[in-house]
């Protein structure tokens, strides 16, 4: 959420910012918040005069009855009454405005960043930079989900008897490779100074709200029937929420954070062949890193958490890139944002393996996330990215590290979690 103050004071830059998103359906909502505030404004004004007309009043009542004025007085008292009823009305009136600004507000797009490439969609993002040279096989990479089948360690059919499409279960060694990606992601983040939480996975509404847009919330969120509890689509989502309502000390900043939690998506719509098997799923697990920081910090921390993501898939000798998202495909509280893509070497091309995101104070607005300085209190800065988030990111070291007899290299870095062994096999159980 936008300062209001930018409504304001230049109204032509939020309406250029919304049409930079390719959003002119919401263009109308700087106008009406305009006029909206304005009127509540106005009213504001009303209703302290009257609070101010009343206490005169009421304060002269008593003077009148000691000097016997008892009419006057009861007269006066009317008028109060009179204008009671009229500050109640107009308070309500001022109530119902700032709920329909607020809810305005709610879906008017961060400003964007200068450095944010403009487009339609995702197919208009661009390409920063490429780390490492993907390698070249002489043997053609099978699907994810054959490879994996044919090592007995996935089971697709029996998880979509239990729980329907876009579930799994994984299965030994490739488990364990999994749980070592995490372990590896939390170690390594832990050693570059993050403190390691794990979060609630459940939130209430207030806090989604305040993490992400409406849009979002009914695209990606899973509700608990009977309950103000959903499911959360990412550990952003209660680690940015454990701040709600907080005036941080400043010699606290920044926060460097990173979390495990398992996450929960719809992923509404239809997908081709690449987006099914462990692609894209209802249930995964992730490591993520979160930062709070003074805003002068944010581009600086945006720009190293970036990197950590790289530097971390590089030491599993999986070539990645980054792409610098354009302004139409942003979510509308983000000021700017970059995918960190791994090569497929099947598919010959690079896919989303993590997001890394600058909000600016978009989120810290919504939930009020404030930091307490020498001049006063001021709104934090919330970053968020990914670490690793498997299974997905585990198609890309899989077919990166595949031997042409179906087996599995076991990058150096996670040997150490996997018990010292060096190569995934077909169990022969």
């Amino acid at each position: 959420m936008i300062d209001i103050n930018l409504i304001r004071t230049n109204p032509e830059l939020v309406k250029e910012n919304i049409r930079k998103k390719f959003q002119d359906e919401k263009l109308p909502l700087v106008d009406e918040v305009k006029n909206l505030d304005d009127e509540a404004r106005k009213l504001k004004t009303e209703i302290d005069n009257l609070r101010a007309m009343r206490n005169n009043k009421s304060a002269s009542i008593g003077s009148l009855m000691k000097q016997g004025k008892k009419d006057e007085a009861n007269s006066i008292r009317a008028e109060v009454v009179d204008i009671n009823k009229t500050i109640e009305d107009s308070e309500t009136k001022l109530d119902s405005i700032n709920a329909r600004i607020k809810e305005c507000m709610m879906r008017i797009p961060n400003i964007i960043s200068p450095d944010t490439p403009i487009g339609k969609n995702d197919t208009e993002n661009v390409e920063i930079a490429r780390y490492l040279e993907p390698t070249k096989y002489d043997f053609d990479i099978p699907y994810h989900v054959d490879i994996l089948e044919n090592l007995g360690m996935l089971d697709l059919d029996s998880a979509r008897r239990t729980s329907g499409q876009g579930f799994y279960y994984l299965i030994g060694d490739i488990a364990r490779l999994h749980s070592a990606v995490l372990t590896y992601a939390r170690d390594f983040m832990i050693d570059h100074g993050f403190t390691y939480v794990i979060p609630p996975y459940m939130i209430r509404r207030d806090v989604v709200a305040g993490v992400m847009s409406f849009t979002e919330m009914d695209d990606m969120m899973y509700k608990i029937e009977g309950e103000d509890l959903y499911l959360i689509g990412t550990s952003e989502h209660s680690m940015i929420g454990r701040f709600q309502g907080q005036i941080i000390d400043e010699a606290k900043l920044p926060i460097t954070l990173t979390s495990y939690s398992p996450c929960f998506r719809k992923e509404k719509g239809a997908h081709g062949i690449e987006e099914r098997g462990i692609y894209r799923i209802h249930q995964f697990e992730k490591q993520e890193m979160i930062v709070v920081c003074k805003p002068e910090d944010s581009e600086a921390w945006y720009d190293k958490m970036l990197n950590l993501t790289v530097e971390l898939f590089v030491s599993m000798e999986i070539p990645v890139r980054k792409l610098e998202c354009c302004s139409g495909d942003l979510a509308d509280l983000k000021y700017r944002s970059c995918d960190v893509e791994a090569w497929s070497p099947r598919q010959k091309k690079y896919f989303e393996v993590g997001s890394c995101t600058n909000m600016t104070d978009a989120q810290a607005r919504r939930l009020g996330i404030r930091y307490k300085t020498a001049s006063g209190n001021k709104l934090a800065h919330t970053l968020n990215n990914t670490v690793v988030a498997p299974p997905r990111m585990l198609i890309a070291l899989i077919e990166n590290h595949l031997n042409a007899d179906g087996s599995i290299n076991i990058p150096k870095v996670l040997q150490p979690y996997m018990g010292g062994k060096t190569k995934i096999v077909k169990d022969s159980k």
